[in-house]
C-alpha cells in the first residue's frame, strides 16, 4: 500500500529524495486574498458571506451566545467531561513549567540588563472543524496562553451546518476552560477577522495581537497574508507521522501508528524509516489488514498511498537518524532498542514519542505536551506551540552615570566607525559641560 524509498548505499542529501505532500500555498494565498481583503474593509457582513459562500451555513449571530456555550457543557458526555479535564490537567501542569524566569545582568556597578517576559495582550486561537472536529485542539491553544498571561483570549471555530454553531464538544471545552469570547467563524475570513476585527455590528470583535492554531491550505494562507499586521505561529500544512523503527518493533503498533494520523485527512503523511525488511513485510501485512477494519478507510488510503506516504529503507539506524533529522517530522515515534538513547541523539522533530507505549495519539490528547507542531520540515527551525509562544522577551536597560562614562568611547569609537557620529553625540553630551 505505501510507497518504498530505497536510501541503501546513497550519499546523497535526503531531503530532496523524501516525500512530501504538494501544498501550494503561494496560489492559495492570492485566492483567498479578496476575502481577506473584505474582511478589512466590510466587517461582519463580508464574513457572513464568505461563511454562507464557502461553508454553506448562514449564520445568525458571528459570536457564539453564552447560552450556548454552557448548553454545550451540559450536555457534555461524563466520558469525554473526565477526558478533557485530564487533558486540561496535564497540559497546564507541563505548560506551568515552561514559563520564563526574568534575569537580570549585572555588567558593571551600575550598569545592568534586565530580560523580561511579556504575554502578548490579546489572541485569537483557531480550532478547525472540516474533516474532523478538535475539542483537543482548545487545550492545546488556550492553555498555554492561559499560563503565559494572556488577558484576552478568544476562540473561533466554522459553523457546523445543521446549528450555525461550532462543534459542540469544542464549545464545551471552551466552556470548561472559561473562555466565553467564541465565533462561529472558520477559514479564511476567520483569520482576516481576527486580524483586523470588525465593529460594524455587535458585539463586535477586536483584533488580536497574536494568531494561533492549525488549519487547511486557507487559513494557512490568510495566515500568510495576515503575519506583520499580527503574529502567527506557524503555517501548518497537513499532520505528519515518522516512525523510526528496527527489528524490535512491533509492526501491529507500527501499522496502528501509521493509520492514526493517515486517519486526519487524505494529505496527511506517514512515513517508515527502518533497516528491516522482515519490518516491512510484516508492517504491509497489517496495515492492510487494518486499514480493511478501520472506520475512515476510504481517507486513510488515500493518504497512505499517496506521494506524501512511504517507506524508506536505509542501511542502518544511523542512516536512519539522519533520514529523520532531513525529514524534521511534526510527530517521531522512535521504536527501536534503547529508544531513549536514540531519541535524545534526533535534532529535527516537532515531539519525540519514545518506545512502543507512547503513540502519537497520546500526545494527541493527554501526554501533557502541545499537539500543536510545526509540519512540512519545519521541524528543522521552529518549535511547536508553548506557553513561551504568547510571551514576548522586553530588555530593561539601566545604566548610571558611571557606567555609562566606563562604556563612553566604546559607543564613540563604534559609531564613528559605522559613520553615524550622532549616536556618538548622544553620549558625548551627557558628559559635556
Amino acid at each position: 500500500m505505501l510507497n518504498r524509498i530505497d536510501l541503501r548505499g546513497s550519499v546523497e542529501d535526503p531531503r530532496r529524495l523524501l516525500p512530501r505532500a504538494a501544498l501550494d500555498v503561494s496560489a492559495a494565498t492570492e485566492q483567498v486574498r479578496p476575502t481577506v481583503e473584505a474582511v478589512r474593509e466590510h466587517g461582519a457582513a463580508a464574513i457572513r458571506e464568505a461563511t454562507h459562500r464557502f461553508d454553506g451555513v448562514q449564520v445568525e449571530r458571528l459570536r457564539v451566545p453564552a447560552e450556548a456555550i454552557a448548553a454545550a457543557e451540559e450536555a457534555l458526555d461524563p466520558a469525554v467531561r473526565a477526558a478533557l479535564l485530564e487533558s486540561i490537567a496535564r497540559a497546564r501542569k507541563v505548560h506551568l513549567d515552561q514559563r520564563r524566569t526574568e534575569v537580570t545582568t549585572v555588567l558593571s556597578d551600575g550598569g545592568t540588563v534586565t530580560q523580561r517576559w511579556l504575554p502578548v495582550g490579546r489572541v485569537g486561537l483557531y480550532v478547525p472543524g472540516g474533516l474532523a472536529v478538535y475539542p483537543s485542539s482548545v487545550v492545546m491553544n488556550v492553555v498555554p496562553a492561559q499560563v503565559a498571561g494572556v488577558e484576552s483570549i478568544a476562540v473561533t471555530s466554522p459553523p457546523q451546518k445543521d446549528t450555525g454553531l461550532p462543534n459542540r464538544n469544542i464549545l464545551a471545552a471552551c466552556a470548561l476552560l472559561g473562555i466565553d469570547e467564541v465565533y462561529a467563524v472558520g477559514g479564511a475570513q476567520a483569520i482576516a477577522m481576527f486580524g483586523y476585527g470588525y465593529g460594524d455590528e455587535a458585539p463586535g470583535c477586536a483584533p488580536v495581537d497574536m494568531i494561533t492554531g492549525p488549519g487547511n491550505v486557507w487559513v494557512t494562507a490568510a495566515k500568510r497574508l495576515l503575519r506583520g499586521v499580527v503574529g502567527i505561529d506557524a503555517e501548518a500544512g497537513p499532520t505528519e507521522i515518522a516512525i523510526l523503527a528496527d527489528d524490535s518493533a512491533d509492526p501491529r503498533h507500527v501499522a496502528a501508528d501509521l493509520i492514526s494520523q493517515a486517519e486526519h485527512d487524505p494529505l496527511a503523511a506517514s512515513v517508515l524509516v527502518t533497516p528491516s525488511p522482515e519490518l516491512i513485510e510484516a508492517v504491509e501485512v497489517e496495515v492492510a489488514k487494518q486499514v480493511a477494519e478501520t472506520r475512515h478507510n476510504q481517507r486513510v488510503t488515500e493518504a497512505l498511498t499517496g506521494p506524501q506516504s512511504a517507506i524508506v529503507i536505509v542501511d542502518d539506524l544511523e542512516q536512519g537518524l539522519k533520514v529523520v533529522d532531513a525529514y524534521g517530522a511534526e510527530h517521531l515515534e522512535i521504536q527501536t532498542r534503547d529508544p531513549r538513547a536514540v531519541a535524545e541523539r534526533v535534532r529535527s522533530a516537532g515531539a519525540i514519542f519514545v518506545g512502543a507505549w507512547s503513540p502519537v495519539s497520546l500526545g494527541d490528547y493527554c501526554a501533557g505536551s502541545n499537539h500543536v507542531l510545526p509540519t512540512g520540515g519545519c521541524a528543522r527551525h521552529s518549535s511547536g506551540l508553548s506557553t513561551q509562544t504568547f510571551l514576548r522577551g522586553v530588555q530593561l536597560i539601566e545604566y548610571s552615570h558611571d557606567a555609562l562614562r566606563e562604556v563612553a568611547d566604546h559607543v564613540v569609537a563604534l559609531s564613528d566607525a559605522e559613520d553615524l557620529p550622532a549616536h556618538g553625540a548622544a553620549v558625548k553630551v551627557r558628559f559635556s559641560a
